[in-house]
């Protein structure tokens, strides 16, 4: 029995490597995000996964619509929303 379980002794080391170093800190980053776009509101500036910056006008469940430039307003899905900028940072661009 003691060779058996030398035997997976290798497996379950890779796999507690590969949990400590790769699952828990991807998991910790998507509660992250998730919790970033649940605090979201109307008037917070963005910045989308494609390297757009906005300012959000509209929000429902799934889509925000966000404005890039004066009278131009683009739908977007929230998940693509990648990061919360600060406050005036549009208008220092």
């Amino acid at each position: 029995m003691n060779e058996g379980l030398m035997g997976f002794l290798p497996f379950i080391i890779i796999f507690v490597l590969f949990y400590f170093m790769l699952i828990r800190p991807q998991m910790k980053q998507a509660k992250e995000h998730r919790a970033m776009l649940d605090a979201l509101k109307n008037g917070d500036e963005i910045m989308m996964g494609s390297g757009l910056l906005g300012k959000i006008t509209k929000l429902n469940n799934n889509y925000a619509l966000i404005e890039i430039a004066n009278n131009v307003e683009i739908k977007i899905q929230k998940q693509n929303i990648q990061a919360l900028l600060p406050k005036g940072t549009l208008k220092s661009i």
